[in-house]
């Protein structure tokens, strides 16, 4: 009976270990699209000398960008919930 407790330990230590690093994953990814779509309101914004299309283009681009960030921090959140149980 102790071989299945251990199993079962380290089957939810390992589960525990594989959401933490999930977090960690999706939390960078979080900032790295935040972090793109800042850079691209700005080229959107007409704060550099990109033409009308690269802005046009930025501005679909940051609106992407914010999706990503906002998935990857919604799965970030749910792996931080998991690793805590």
């Amino acid at each position: 009976m102790s071989s299945t407790t251990n199993t079962s330990t380290t089957g939810q230590i390992s589960d525990t270990i594989s959401n933490a690093a999930n977090y960690v994953g999706e939390t960078v990814k979080e900032y790295t699209s935040s972090a793109s779509k800042e850079g691209n309101k700005e080229v959107a914004k007409g704060n550099t000398d990109a033409s009308l299309s690269d802005r046009a283009s930025a501005g679909f681009s940051a609106v992407g960008d914010k999706i990503d960030e906002s998935t990857h921090g919604a799965k970030a959140d749910a792996h931080k919930e998991a690793a805590k149980h």
